[in-house]
């Protein structure tokens, strides 16, 4: 595969100047160059490893931004869960704050997951990821039966095809004036969500209201939507633990969270759109 370091994006289309070499990619996620699957899985699970699959997707136009994978005590780092964000090399799709769509890939070796095919937003003013629900815009799940790289591509297009109608519903979402008991209320279902028991929240909804820089003052349901959202993705924010210590919430690790979270978040905001 050859590095992907020389491609450049249209001029609103990347708030980084050049995609990531593979050479990144290799530190950031050596799941994704794995040579081998976990021992012990069905003889009915076909390894094609990911990097081949990568270099599928940039013939078909993808240029990979980032790449993460999950950090296991249990697991071979070339085993883990693994998630790529791709942009298409030359995005036509204009949102108006100047985000920018992804397919977001996300894979394993150790028979823990499909390859899977989801929508992004990478928002450029606080280069935070959004991951669209399932609810909202279809995933596409391709099982590791046989040489599956054409059919994972054919669903990165298909998600890349929906880009137009993801610009329309944010559109919408910025169009959608929030009062601030709909906020609070918002905020209120957005907490319950990153921690379900109400014991070990320890803070006030309001806090995921707060805004982190001048791009995101506003009432609208779509700077809402990304104050929760990185609020509750990147921690930082002060709380009492369980046994009355003032912490700070930590940044969502992990990478099945992260995206469990996103995809609720979504649906939250989809639920205030379709109030």
């Amino acid at each position: 595969m050859n590095t992907v370091a020389t491609l450049s994006f249209s001029s609103h289309a990347n708030a980084f100047a050049k995609g990531l070499s593979i050479d990144a990619i290799r530190e950031r996620a050596p799941a994704v160059f794995a040579s081998s699957a976990e021992q012990g899985l069905s003889l009915k699970y076909t390894f094609i490893p990911t990097e081949k699959v990568l270099s599928g997707l940039m013939s078909a136009g993808f240029v990979p931004v980032e790449a993460r994978q999950a950090m296991t005590r249990r697991a071979s780092v070339f085993h883990a869960r693994h998630v790529l964000r791709l942009r298409r090399r030359f995005e036509t799709v204009l949102f108006r704050d100047q985000s920018i769509p992804e397919v977001v890939f996300l894979n394993s070796h150790d028979g823990s997951s499909k390859y899977i095919l989801r929508m992004g937003i990478f928002r450029v003013v606080c280069t935070n990821g959004l991951i669209v629900s399932r609810g909202a815009f279809p995933a596409y799940c391709v099982s590791h039966r046989g040489d599956v790289v054409d059919e994972v591509v054919a669903g990165a297009l298909r998600v890349a095809e929906r880009f137009d109608s993801l610009a329309a519903q944010v559109e919408r979402m910025e169009c959608r004036t929030m009062l601030k008991d709909e906020q609070l209320a918002f905020a209120e279902a957005a907490l319950a969500l990153r921690y379900p028991d109400p014991a070990q929240r320890g803070m006030q909804p309001s806090q995921l209201l707060t805004c982190r820089r001048t791009e995101d003052l506003g009432d609208n349901l779509w700077v809402i939507l990304n104050r929760c959202q990185e609020h509750l993705c990147r921690g930082g924010l002060s709380r009492r633990s369980p046994n009355g210590r003032l912490v700070r919430t930590r940044r969502l690790t992990s990478i099945q969270r992260d995206v469990n979270l996103n995809g609720a978040l979504w649906d939250l905001a989809t639920q205030v759109l379709a109030a």
